[in-house]
């Protein structure tokens, strides 16, 4: 990269917590090849593994893409028998969107990487440093939840004023 651009935006929150999550992705994806999976789709998974039953709607806004690029990786994950979907009882229009236990393990097994992947991005840094840390990135997000008005920001989920 050229190292004026880096010098330049060195000091920039918005390109250092860019970076660092393209970072996080690139070695996360990496290390996740041989699992087979995309990393839109093992998003989908990671999705459903926190509200395995949700509507497919409610889960496009979650992952913040449209209703029907949920739909093509749902189309895949259903085929490779990953998930299944099933009409919503409380509405005839809906389709709630559920794990099949051929994720379970797949997803323990994303899960151990991505604690492998944290600790290598937090080599060198005390347990005080990260949990201080994490807490900042909390704050910031909370911040950033909020309009100008103190009104709450659609683009957080209401677990985000919980946290």
């Amino acid at each position: 990269m050229n190292k004026n651009f880096d010098k330049k935006f060195d000091k920039s929150l918005g390109f250092a917590i860019h970076d660092v999550a393209r970072l996080l992705r690139w070695s996360f994806d990496r290390q996740s090849q041989e699992i087979g999976l995309t990393r839109a789709q093992w998003s989908v998974l990671a999705h459903l593994h926190c509200g395995d039953g949700i509507q497919q709607k409610t889960l496009a806004q979650l992952m913040d893409i449209k209703p029907i690029t949920l739909a093509r990786h749902l189309d895949r994950l259903e085929v490779e028998a990953w998930i299944e979907r099933r009409d919503d009882p409380d509405d005839r229009r809906a389709k709630r969107v559920y794990l099949n236990p051929k994720a379970t393990s797949v997803i323990e097994t994303l899960s151990r990487l991505g604690q492998k992947v944290r600790k290598q991005a937090m080599t060198g840094i005390s347990a005080e440093e990260e949990e201080q840390f994490m807490q900042t990135l909390l704050r910031i997000r909370s911040n950033l939840c909020m309009n100008d008005a103190g009104e709450h920001n659609n683009q957080c989920s209401t677990e985000d004023d919980e946290q």
